[in-house]
């Protein structure tokens, strides 16, 4: 939920035009895909990993 808020309030700035936009918008560009990528890891590569692991223990 709070990565969706973040990436929705970047969202302006990485589909900004006008003055000052060549610069925000890399960077908006750059932390939305940084929530995504997290958010991503966190609730599908972590767990399963954790899992995998915990099946090599027993």
């Amino acid at each position: 939920m709070t990565a969706l808020v973040a990436s929705l309030g970047f969202l302006p700035m990485a589909l900004g035009h006008g003055s000052g936009a060549e610069v925000q918008k890399p960077l908006a560009t750059v932390v939305i895909g940084g929530l995504i990528s997290a958010t991503l890891l966190t609730l599908f590569v972590l767990p399963t990993l954790y899992a995998q692991l915990a099946k090599r223990v027993r």
